[in-house]
């Protein structure tokens, strides 16, 4: 059964009640006993939970898990070039020291 948010608009008393959906809706303020008691509108009161998409990719430390069913050479793995990255590496040769002065 939903709980419902009412509101009193004469004198502002505010409850929530569990109704049945077909229940009738409330309209005489417990508080006051005038017939201003009328229902707000609130947020959803559901949590989605499971294997469902906000399970798998909004959880975790920002990187989804890969999926089970998809063979190995289709997924990208972390040996992937690094120009894939955005972050460009350059090879340069080791350093050499300077060539040795000889006396002539």
């Amino acid at each position: 059964m939903p709980i419902y948010a009412y509101k009193c608009e004469s004198c502002g008393f505010a409850k929530d009640v569990l109704q049945k959906m077909s229940d009738a809706p409330l309209d005489v303020c417990p508080s006051c006993s005038q017939a201003t008691f009328k229902k707000q509108l609130t947020a959803a009161g559901f949590q989605l939970k499971g294997s469902g998409w906000y399970a798998t990719d909004f959880k975790g430390a920002g990187t989804p898990p890969a999926p089970a069913s998809m063979p190995a050479e289709s997924t990208p793995s972390a040996s992937a070039p690094a120009s894939d990255s955005g972050t460009k590496t350059e090879s340069k040769p080791a350093a050499t020291p300077p060539p040795a002065a000889t006396s002539i």
